[in-house]
């Protein structure tokens, strides 16, 4: 029996619109406790074209300097969050927005500059995440909404990946509940063929997992799903799965679709 489904939503389904409002109708309509974390990132870039702070990446990952962690913490926090809340509430689904700086939920350091400076870039302190005001939040039925911000706690906000949020989450929150954490993108899962929409790869576990490296079928926009996915469940998490945000629903059941983390 799954007590708490904490779902992440990637931010390609953010910036489809019919295929957001699918996935919010699906989400609301799941029974029980539940948590939602977004990303956002193609917004912010939109948004900070215009306002011209140019986004800069390293393979893949924002570079969030003085300019950008103002306008990350405006779309994620605001703009993107308040608009997933009130879709929500429109749905019948009481929904709170929040980033980890409220109620010191989720507590992160500056990431140390090695090779690279990201900048404001978070990572979560795992050892101290604050649950309580969450299980509160839970308890009552009220539905958290997470942008993926985090906070120093001397008052600066660091942007922080929201794969991990998800994960983190899990892990902490698998002390009080039984788990499923499940990510939602554009894709039916862990695909064998990138180019192939129905080459899902229905199980994944830590044999199969390292077999799809040495083969090196997997992509790197899927790798990070993965090691937080086996993270998770080595510390804790029941289950996790990766599928379609249109499956959302049908995967909070027995019957799932995606691909099993296990």
């Amino acid at each position: 029996m799954i007590d708490l489904f904490i779902i992440k939503v990637g931010g390609n389904v953010i910036d489809n619109p019919e295929l957001l409002q699918t996935f919010l109708e699906k989400f609301a309509a799941i029974p029980g406790k539940k948590i939602l974390i977004h990303g956002g990132g193609k917004i912010a870039t939109r948004i900070g074209d215009k306002l011209g702070i140019e986004s800069k990446y390293v393979d893949g990952r924002r570079i969030t300097d003085a300019d950008t962690i103002d306008v990350v913490t405006m779309v994620y926090g605001g703009l993107v969050n308040k608009q997933l809340v009130a879709k929500l509430q429109a749905n019948g689904c009481n929904a709170i927005g929040l980033t980890g700086a409220d109620a010191n939920i989720i507590p992160a350091v500056k990431r140390p500059v090695k090779e690279i400076d990201y900048g404001f870039v978070g990572d979560i302190r795992t050892e101290i995440l604050h649950t309580g005001p969450l299980k509160a939040l839970l308890d009552t039925g009220i539905t958290p909404v997470f942008a993926p911000l985090t906070h120093d706690g001397n008052g600066q906000i660091l942007n922080t990946n929201a794969d991990t949020i998800a994960s983190s989450l899990a892990i902490a929150l698998s002390q009080h509940y039984s788990v499923r954490l499940i990510y939602c993108f554009e894709k039916k899962g862990v695909l064998r063929d990138p180019a192939d929409d129905e080459s899902v790869i229905n199980l994944i576990n830590k044999e199969i997992y390292q077999q799809l490296l040495e083969e090196k079928i997997l992509t790197d926009g899927i790798l990070p799903k993965l090691q937080n996915a086996f993270g998770a469940i080595d510390n804790g998490v029941k289950e996790v799965l990766i599928g379609h945000a249109d499956d959302v629903l049908s995967n909070t059941t027995p019957k799932v679709a995606g691909t099993l983390i296990c």
